[in-house]
């Protein structure tokens, strides 16, 4: 039975003529093309676009990924620069028994003599702290100045609000200076 079909199919390509037969091939050529590329070209172009449009995604993030990281690495090392300044003793008493011992450090540094040493205060602000102590003074004025100097360039965010220098007696070469001093602590 299927003998016959085939058989008169080639009677029918038979009696075509050449020029039908053309056409008949090249609209068999193009339809066949147009089935291949319908059932296996398209569908593996389609697949292949959308994998380069998900990889050109994927860069897009990755970059922007990157950019993040690098930003990550600055702040951390920003941060780090900074962390002196932010960590500080957990209670107001050990606050200002650093700055204390501070001035004191500093006052031996620069021989200068400390007569008064006294608290004067905390004044808060949001998460800024200031504590504040006045002082009195005897040294010779290099030494005063060298002590404000040591104050003023401290690790520590130390800064002299007010001060007042005068000699100690009219012939001596010792000055008494009495002084205003702020420390910042920046609280967590």
């Amino acid at each position: 039975m299927g003998f016959l079909k085939l058989q008169a199919f080639y009677t029918i390509l038979a009696r075509l003529s050449k020029r039908e037969k053309i056409i008949l091939y090249s609209a068999t050529f193009f339809i066949s093309l147009s089935l291949l590329d319908r059932s296996i070209i398209y569908p593996i172009a389609s697949k292949i676009e959308s994998l380069n449009k998900e990889i050109q995604d994927k860069e897009v993030g990755i970059v922007k990924n990157l950019r993040i990281l690098a930003q990550k690495d600055r702040i951390l090392a920003e941060s780090a620069k900074y962390a002196s300044f932010l960590n500080s003793p957990k209670t107001e008493e050990e606050q200002m028994s650093s700055l204390l011992k501070e001035i004191e450090s500093l006052a031996n540094k620069s021989s200068v003599y400390l007569v008064d040493l006294k608290p004067a205060g905390l004044k808060s602000t949001g998460s800024v702290n200031k504590y504040s102590i006045n002082l009195n003074c005897e040294a010779q004025m290099e030494q005063i100045a060298e002590f404000m100097y040591n104050i003023e360039n401290s690790n520590s965010l130390l800064s002299i609000d007010r001060y007042q220098i005068s000699p100690k007696s009219k012939e001596s070469s010792v000055a008494k200076c009495s002084m205003s001093i702020g420390k910042i602590v920046v609280s967590k």
